[in-house]
């Protein structure tokens, strides 16, 4: 339990100094006019109260990832503990931060546009098509875990099929709505039910304070086959909401379009990604916790599901009131994060098609070619879309994080505070996409019969991060000279 309580101080304690570091780092002027006062249109630009934003942000962001991501990563080991505070300080808040930032200073523009403002037009269009696709993946993949927990609380004639097509039919509604209409008034109550089981679930570790994992004991890989699960790169994918996303850089441009100033910010997107490392520690440690040690977690995983098990672990330790308040805030979790997923797809194809989205005929032209294609992907076996989904999720990070690194080089600021967590993600998803089975490693076992070693994916891995860095310090170089002249 101590090594809890010190994550936790740690997390806040980050909030309040490396936080206001980067805030300093990026220079936020109160002064200047923010989106929604320069282009309301009543439909996606709405001035929102600030704690509003902070709980859609949340709520956006949190997804499956912070809950199941944690109960699954724990498995890493204590060094999962250590992932989620140190990646959530210095590589996830920043990220959120830095990304909502530079949206809010480019008039609320979607994440593909802000990178190929940096990289250019031929990455633009890359990341147009990428990004589309990830968004109405993860539409997809946040139906079908909330439509299990839902067909457990309810009759039997309610089933996972009638809550899916439920949930679908909301994320049509959410897409298409003025945003303060159906987001801007459910996501309060969603965001309440949510801090009570994260608050909840934090008091009743300190009752089972005995069985919470310290991390400096069992330091070592606890999955079951560890030679195939290594910690580098695999736990740096598996845990990825509770650290690091690339997601959370496409929801926060539809807060950066209601943000009334820039001082709101920092509490808002690294705030909001703190607040997202606090609930991954707390299921983290409850998931140990409660099945009484890694072994027995293991053991429970492989005879049910995390939706199973964050069931069983809430009536248990919150009793059958607070359980399903419990059981609710993870339900929403997923639910919210999947309708502004598709909500940010249709931002994202306006914003390249030029096409204005204040009419309904307009959103409808963007929006249906949308749902028809998350309807068709829905159709794929759900192991599948999730390993895809976490992949390309941890991609768009690497994404963001070099688009962030030019930036501020060409604003003549503190680059670092990207560059390094931009080289550690490179790493980490070259690595795995040449090692994971679901990666190259496939094509090669299909074409040549034999899987590539660990040894060959970290070789390639580093390689490809040791060029990009290479690269972006010619850039820097050339950068400074052509400023020097400039002067």
């Amino acid at each position: 339990m101590i090594s809890f309580i010190i994550s936790l101080i740690i997390l806040i304690g980050g909030y309040f100094t490396y936080g206001a570091f980067v805030a300093k780092v990026f220079g936020v002027d109160p002064s200047r006019p923010t989106p929604v006062k320069t282009k309301a249109d009543g439909v996606d630009y709405v001035e929102l109260p600030t704690w509003k934003i902070f709980l859609i942000q949340f709520l956006n962001i949190a997804g499956l990832g912070p809950i199941f991501g944690a109960i699954m990563g724990i498995m890493y080991g204590p060094a999962a503990f250590l992932w989620i505070v140190f990646g959530t300080i210095f590589a996830g808040a920043v990220h959120d931060y830095l990304s909502g930032m530079l949206s809010l200073r480019s008039g609320g523009a979607s994440l593909p546009e802000i990178v190929g403002d940096q990289l250019g037009s031929k990455v633009k269009m890359l990341m147009r098509v990428f990004a589309l696709l990830l968004m109405i993946l993860v539409g997809a993949v946040f139906v079908y875990n909330p439509a299990d927990l839902l067909a457990m609380l309810t009759p039997d004639h309610l089933d996972r099929i009638f809550w899916i097509c439920v949930i679908f039919i909301y994320y049509m509604a959410a897409t298409l709505l003025p945003i303060d209409k159906l987001i801007g008034k459910l996501y309060p109550l969603f965001g309440i039910a949510l801090l009570f089981m994260a608050i909840g679930i934090m008091a009743m570790l300190f009752v089972h304070a005995d069985s919470v994992p310290e991390v400096w004991h069992q330091f070592y890989n606890h999955k079951p086959d560890p030679e195939a699960n290594p910690i580098f790169p695999m736990m740096f994918v598996s845990i990825a909401c509770g650290a690091i996303s690339g997601f959370h850089a496409t929801q926060s441009p539809m807060m950066a379009r209601c943000l009334s100033n820039e001082k709101y910010g920092r509490p808002i997107f690294y705030g909001a990604m703190v607040t997202e490392g606090i609930v991954a520690l707390i299921w983290a440690a409850a998931a140990v916790a409660f099945t009484g040690g890694y072994g027995e977690l293991q053991e429970f995983l492989g005879n049910g599901s995390p939706a199973v098990l964050v069931n069983d672990l809430s009536k248990s330790w919150l009793g059958t009131f607070g359980g399903i308040l419990a059981i609710l805030g993870v339900i929403a979790a997923p639910i919210t994060s999947g309708d502004t997923a598709l909500r940010s797809a249709r931002l994202i194809a306006a914003d390249f098609m030029g096409y204005e989205q204040k009419k309904i005929a307009s959103r409808l032209m963007v929006s249906v070619p949308i749902f028809i294609l998350c309807f068709c992907i829905m159709l794929m076996p759900y192991d599948a879309l999730w390993r895809y989904f976490a992949w390309c999720n941890q991609v768009l990070a690497v994404f963001t994080l070099w688009t962030l690194s030019v930036w501020l080089v060409r604003h003549r600021k503190t680059f670092y505070i990207t560059l390094i967590p931009a080289m550690f993600m490179t790493a980490v998803t070259v690595t795995y996409i040449f090692f994971a089975p679901e990666g190259f490693g496939l094509l090669s076992e299909n074409l040549l019969g034999i899987l590539p070693s660990y040894e060959f994916a970290l070789a390639i891995g580093l390689s490809v991060t040791l060029l990009f860095t290479f690269m972006f310090m010619r850039f820097v170089r050339a950068t400074r000279e052509n400023i020097k002249l400039a002067d």
